[in-house]
């Protein structure tokens, strides 16, 4: 079974009749729906379809709502694009008309700018494309050198080398954007370019007022928030390895580092992770990936993260289908791959929890004994997330009959989310019921053993503590 999640970005190439429903069928887990685009309808409407698809398709299907953040831009030019030669003087300008930029200037939508860089400052806009070393700043106006040249159109994004700039993370956007996310129910919230803990402790009590309790997404994409990571990891539920701002923040040669050292602390401290940006770029426009991107993102799931995420191509390419089954397919052989499935997560460590304990001795005996896969009834989606911080090549099957907790189980790497409601307490009757399910489902067949971690008071959160070992057609287990 594939292991490493997919989200797939929606949009205006999914919106086409059958797409959205060919993409469940081809591998899909986790949908985006990026907030930096469309209207609030448009994100319901697409949140209702996800949810009739999961009824109609029997695949619980998690949705990622994604939150815009602060957008530091360039105005637009009366032309709509320019060309800047390299040695020119180009000057960034508060007071300049919104429409009037020229290949010698051009307006800017934070203010704030003119008081955050300095000389020498290094301004990298449209990702980077075009270079510009900062000369002076006089009365709103910063004087560059054009470092390196080239187009530039309207609205492209600035960034400055090193980090620094003083956006919030949340705008008056975001904030209106959440109320609309408290109405969708959505599984996670991705928060844009946060700065510290109090940035996501902010996001978790906006969506508490909207009675939203979606997982919180940290999108660690400025220089300050590799400074501050153990902080951010800590104050969400999922870290997002956002490599477009992130690269050019950090600077590219810098980007592999930062992604294996992200994802390996994220899942030290049991926290998922998932990496994000061009990974199949190619294929808005061709069928087939290249070769650097098929290396790209099974260099990913090697590091451990939980997911991949598609952006462009799915939202607005010309082939998501077969992106999603092209990734598919290079997460399915990765996956077999010696280095994802060995770990030594916590080996020597102790555990506060029993619940916790029971988790990991459940990966302990599995990976040890000849297991075909772990069943964990689950209250919060604890226990599976803790048993998913372990590489194995094993199915984790999480079952719940809370649709919260199965949404945010769609994230986990190895973990299937299945609903059950409980309504007998009794033991024996509670495993041919688990066992009769992943039957059903074509999980399960005669002679396959499995480990089923539980609590003895069923229904009680953080209360596992029982671990079952059972084959199916032996016992008091049906075959």
């Amino acid at each position: 079974m594939r292991r490493t999640k997919i989200v797939a970005t929606l949009g205006p190439a999914t919106d086409a009749p059958g797409v959205l429903e060919q993409l469940f069928y081809a591998g899909i887990d986790v949908v985006r729906l990026n907030f930096s685009h469309g209207s609030a309808q448009d994100h319901i409407d697409r949140a209702n379809t996800v949810r009739a698809l999961s009824k109609k398709t029997g695949r619980r299907v998690g949705i990622l709502a994604d939150l815009q953040g602060p957008k530091i831009r360039i105005a637009r030019f009366a032309d709509k694009k320019v060309w800047l030669d390299e040695g020119q003087d180009f000057a960034l300008d508060i007071n300049l008309d919104e429409n009037a930029g020229d290949n010698t200037q051009v307006g800017i939508t934070y203010e704030a700018l003119v008081n955050e860089v300095k000389e020498g400052s290094r301004l990298l806009l449209d990702d980077g494309r075009v270079v510009l070393d900062v000369v002076n700043v006089v009365d709103g106006r910063i004087h560059c050198t054009v470092i390196v040249g080239g187009d530039l159109s309207n609205n492209k994004g600035i960034n400055l080398l090193g980090g620094g700039l003083s956006a919030a993370a949340l705008t008056d956007k975001d904030k209106e954007d959440i109320i609309t996310i408290g109405k969708i129910k959505a599984d996670f919230v991705a928060v844009s370019f946060p700065r510290c803990a109090d940035d996501l402790h902010l996001a978790r009590k906006l969506l508490a007022d909207v009675d939203c309790y979606a997982g919180i997404v940290a999108k660690v994409e400025r220089a300050e928030a590799m400074e501050a990571m153990d902080e951010i990891i800590l104050a969400s539920d999922v870290i997002m390895v956002a490599r477009g701002d992130l690269g050019v923040e950090i600077g590219d040669a810098n980007l592999p580092a930062a992604q294996k050292r992200l994802i390996k602390r994220s899942r030290q401290l049991d926290r998922a992770v998932i990496t994000a940006t061009q990974m199949m770029e190619s294929m808005i426009d061709n069928p087939i990936p290249t070769r650097a991107e098929v290396f790209d993102v099974a260099n990913a799931v090697l590091d451990g993260t939980d997911a991949i995420m598609l952006s462009a191509e799915t939202a607005a390419g010309k082939y998501p289908v077969k992106t999603v089954e092209a990734m598919v397919r290079i997460c399915m052989q990765t996956d077999q791959q010696h280095g994802a499935s060995v770990s030594k997560h916590r080996v020597n460590q102790r555990f506060n929890r029993v619940d916790e304990a029971i988790a990991m001795a459940a990966m302990y005996l599995a990976n040890h004994t000849d297991i075909q896969g772990l069943v964990a009834l689950t209250e919060s989606g604890s226990t599976p997330l803790w048993m998913s911080r372990i590489k194995s090549g094993l199915p984790i099957f999480a079952f719940s009959g809370h649709e919260e907790t199965l949404g945010k189980v769609t994230l986990y790497r190895g973990v299937i989310p299945i609903y059950y409601e409980l309504k007998d307490q009794d033991h024996v009757q509670l495993n041919r019921e688990i066992i009769e399910l992943l039957k059903k489902f074509n999980y399960a067949e005669t002679g396959d053993t499995f480990i089923i971690t539980k609590g003895d008071l069923t229904g009680q959160q953080g209360g596992t503590n029982a671990l079952k070992v059972v084959t199916v057609g032996e016992g008091l287990i049906p075959a």
